[in-house]
């Protein structure tokens, strides 16, 4: 390893050979242990703690830099910071360490005093700066419920709505987002598409539920008046036929939402997506009703969803809920969506609608939780007690819920 003087004073910064040396007997360490040159050390005029903040970078993030990109930090007043990738996000949180941290500009490694073997015997360095902390990255969820909140907060109702003419609401950019949302530029874009967001004239909208199943209806009516089949509807017929309805950027966005994009011949095609129809469905049948008995459901269900669909149950997770506890069942709206965002509220929220929930019940409102690290299974060892009833396993409440 390289010697190092300790750092003193300008006034002792030109230390001679013979002084190292005197230093290093005293110390009571062997010179032959370490390599010939010497760094001496002194306290530059601007030195100064908390001048300067340094911060713990992962391999995979310091090749980021390296390689030119950007990390930026993000958060309001009254949020904690993350910090951000191009793609990731990360919480910071100071951690204290008791070996004081030197900045010393031009400091050599013991690798590069190898190296260099025209080193002089004696290096004289300033320290600019020092810390007693460093900035520690840990890779967490992009915090994105926030998106979906703002961007709900007004709907996009057509091109007829007196609100959207009245322009009296706050809209959102790509630019507006990435200085409001707590996410990587990568994971925000991401979650528009996952919510079915659409730019209209230059900012951000979702669509009110009610305008979406307009649209999507006319959709099924055109497709059933046509006789097509669910897996092959031509887009530039659908613009054609719809676009007097309704805005043809809005037909376009429908079938985006709710089908898959490919191409045939030169022609653009859509495959509606079952799945996801059949959700919607459910959703328009139970949004305005407290519960719903399931049978009767399911019947008013498979009779509402286009010809040759066929709906699941299990299409349902993570939006309704089946209470087989009740005499007869029942099933209500319960969207994964409209529960907090942390672990623990997220827990609170849930056990305070059920007391115990079987694994698969509970599983879709809180798959969102979890990380590379954090399964279902490990967030329900740490948030809730397992027992048995009636042969099946179920979980409750580590506490009390008021």
């Amino acid at each position: 390893m390289a010697r190092v003087s300790e750092p003193v004073g300008p006034e002792g910064a030109m230390r001679n050979r013979a002084e190292v040396d005197a230093t290093l007997q005293t110390a009571k360490v062997n010179p032959e242990e370490l390599l010939p040159v010497v760094h001496c050390l002194s306290f530059g005029p601007q030195a100064a703690a908390g001048e300067c903040r340094l911060l713990q970078l992962e391999p995979g993030l310091c090749a980021e830099i390296e390689a030119g990109c950007s990390l930026v930090i993000r958060g309001e007043k009254d949020e904690q910071a993350v910090l951000c990738s191009k793609d990731k996000t990360y919480d910071m949180k100071i951690a204290d360490t008791s070996n004081m941290l030197l900045f010393v500009p031009g400091c050599k490694t013991p690798e590069q005093l190898n190296a260099d073997q025209a080193s002089c015997n004696i290096i004289h360095s300033q320290i600019a700066g020092f810390s007693n902390n460093y900035w520690e990255l840990r890779r967490c969820r992009p915090k994105l419920k926030k998106l979906r909140k703002l961007l709900m907060e007004h709907p996009y109702e057509g091109p007829d709505s007196q609100k959207d003419q009245a322009s009296m609401f706050p809209k959102y950019t790509t630019e507006d987002l990435l200085s409001l949302i707590q996410a990587s530029e990568e994971e925000i874009l991401h979650h528009l598409q996952v919510i079915d967001a659409c730019k209209i004239e230059g900012y951000w909208r979702i669509l009110e539920f009610d305008y979406q199943m307009k649209l999507l209806n006319h959709v099924i009516q055109l497709i059933d008046s046509e006789s097509w089949s669910l897996k092959k509807v031509p887009l530039r017929t659908c613009l054609e036929e719809l676009g007097s309805l309704e805005p043809v950027e809005m037909i376009e966005h429908i079938l985006l939402s709710y089908g898959r994009k490919y191409f045939d011949d030169g022609e653009v095609y859509f495959e509606m997506q079952e799945d996801k129809i059949c959700r919607a469905i459910a959703q328009m049948l139970l949004q305005n009703a407290v519960k719903f008995n399931l049978l009767e459901f399911q019947e008013v269900w498979q009779q509402s969803v286009p010809e040759g669909m066929t709906t699941r149950l299990d299409q349902l997770k993570g939006l309704a809920l089946v209470d087989r506890g009740s005499r007869p069942e029942t099933i209500f709206l319960l969207k994964v969506e409209d529960l907090p965002e942390g672990n623990q509220e997220r827990f609170n929220s849930l056990f305070r609608i059920r007391e115990k929930w079987t694994e698969p019940d509970i599983t879709p409102y809180i798959q969102d939780l979890c990380t590379e690290k954090q399964t279902v299974g490990v967030l329900l060892t740490k948030h809730a007690r397992s027992s048995m009833q009636n042969g099946v396993k179920v979980y409750n409440s580590r506490r009390p819920i008021s």
